[in-house]
């Protein structure tokens, strides 16, 4: 089901009946006096949606929060960039054995990388498809040496032994110390990888000369592309945050990203997968086909951001990726984006608790 975006600034949410959410949104004025939209009133009945997201001024009674939680429906708060603010949940899952199993292997230094290398694994080989797409249509020398770099960093991670891991000592929090150890060594391969795509990322667009992309800037983003990169990774780990919750993981320990207080690392470890090919795609469809347009973005000192009337535009195509079907690489049966993040953390599940061998992450062709 889909997600809820508040985004109307002064919007009031209030519980309407047993099944369904008020949205009252007041009558909008230009700087004129003159009204640009008249208030309006919009039902929600909640068997349509499976989580809020709060962006700007909105305001939600008790008793609608407490509707939603009692639904075990999350409400994600979200700041203009669409930074992750704070989350309330539902009560937490009861499944004491597997954040057990969880703890137990962020402190078990194979396994943390064993883990840690399946996570980018599956990024890179999904960057690399998005390359090869566009190989399909237009050969590009750069672009062959960059899909032939990360087939090798590929291979590299692969066969990266972690034996030596066996010895290590336990990391107390964090990535503190994780110098000589295979940690290091994986994300130095996924730092190169993501580079070398990025590097690239700019020929996918199809007017360059509008949409200028030089690198991969994240704080602030400098430029639109950036800015609905940024966005659209925080829209999918809230997604994500919200699926490992559900399989019962304490998303605040993960293996890959170091676990420091308040970040959410298990969500950023298992988004890594699925960030070009939901995110990425969503931000090279609506450039490539005209949706967006540079007047659509404001500059706050220095940092661009989507102008708030124009963010359905993309919360419209996030939705409708998260709902697309697909193929599953592993069980063969169709799917949508959203139910493969889910199927994933499940995955990881099943082998923190010794279910499956090793973990497969989630690669397309």
């Amino acid at each position: 089901m889909p997600t809820l975006y508040l985004t109307e600034n002064q919007a009031l949410v209030r519980r309407d009946s047993e099944d369904c959410l008020l949205v009252q949104i007041p009558e909008r004025r230009g700087k004129d006096g003159v009204a640009s939209s008249p208030a309006r009133k919009e039902r929600i009945p909640l068997v349509k949606i499976d989580d809020v997201a709060v962006m700007g001024e909105v305001t939600l009674t008790a008793s609608a929060l407490h509707l939603l939680l009692e639904r075990n429906i999350e409400i994600t708060f979200l700041g203009h960039y669409g930074q992750f603010k704070g989350r309330l949940s539902p009560p937490f899952s009861k499944n004491a054995m597997l954040r057990m199993a969880q703890y137990r292997a962020h402190s078990n230094m194979p396994k943390r990388c064993e883990l840690a290398r399946r996570f980018v694994i599956g990024k890179l080989s999904n960057q690399r498809t998005m390359l090869q797409r566009y190989q399909r249509h237009k050969a590009d020398a750069e672009m062959t040496q960059a899909i032939g770099q990360l087939a090798d960093l590929v291979h590299t991670l692969a066969t990266l032994s972690l034996e030596e891991a066996n010895s290590m000592r336990l990391l107390g929090s964090g990535d503190n110390r994780i110098e000589g150890t295979p940690l290091e060594t994986i994300l130095g391969i996924e730092g190169a990888g993501s580079a070398a795509y990025f590097r690239c990322f700019g020929k996918l667009i199809s007017n360059q000369k509008q949409w200028p992309f030089a690198r991969r800037i994240k704080r602030p983003p400098t430029d639109p592309v950036n800015s609905l990169l940024s966005f659209g990774y925080s829209l999918l780990t809230n997604q994500v945050a919200s699926a490992v919750q559900l399989v019962g993981f304490d998303h605040f320990v993960g293996y890959l990203h170091s676990s420091f207080y308040g970040r959410p690392s298990l969500a950023l470890d298992l988004i890594e997968e699925f960030r070009p090919i939901i995110v990425d795609s969503i931000v090279l469809t609506l450039l490539n086909n005209r949706m967006l347009n540079p007047g659509d973005f404001v500059v706050e000192l220095g940092a661009y951001r989507l102008k708030q009337e124009r963010r359905k535009v993309f919360f419209t195509k996030f939705e409708e990726r998260l709902n697309e079907e697909i193929t599953h690489p592993v069980f063969g049966y169709k799917a949508t984006y959203r139910r493969c993040i889910e199927l994933q953390a499940r995955l990881i599940a099943k082998f923190l608790t010794g279910e499956i061998d090793q973990y497969p992450p989630f690669i397309v062709k």
